[in-house]
């Protein structure tokens, strides 16, 4: 084995060695190809084909809603949304029994975005938040 001392002057030798100053490392610029600026370009235009009225029309079918908002919070590229929806079939379900049923009736569309944020009530609830 070795001994306590000589570990550490291993140590000390390699830590001296990683921290010293090395002058002969030039320093490499960055710089994007004309290939990689098409590749950015393209992931940063790609949308999820979701919109606003894909999403509204779904859900007002799909729950019988009497009252759907859905607000794009992306900036127009479809990744981002925050729902509020009102449907009598929420009658005495909890709010995570709610979230599922509004989660599958959207399924398809909720894999394709990023974030999904609905807010579920019940026609009397969204009528005391209306007062």
């Amino acid at each position: 084995m070795f001994s306590r001392t000589s570990s550490l002057t291993a140590l000390s030798r390699s830590c001296r060695y990683l921290l010293r100053p090395n002058n002969n490392i030039q320093r490499a610029s960055f710089s994007l190809t004309a290939r990689s600026h098409a590749a950015i370009n393209a992931a940063m235009a790609d949308t999820s084909g979701i919109t606003v009225d894909s999403l509204k029309n779904k859900l007002t079918e799909a729950l019988q809603a009497q009252h759907v908002e859905v607000e794009d919070l992306s900036g127009g590229c479809g990744q981002a949304f925050q729902a509020v929806i009102v449907s009598p079939q929420f009658e005495s379900k909890t709010m995570l029994a709610r979230h599922r049923l509004v989660n599958s009736a959207l399924k398809a569309e909720i894999a394709a975005i990023h974030a999904w944020t609905p807010k579920c009530y019940t026609p009397e609830q969204w009528q005391a938040l209306q007062h």
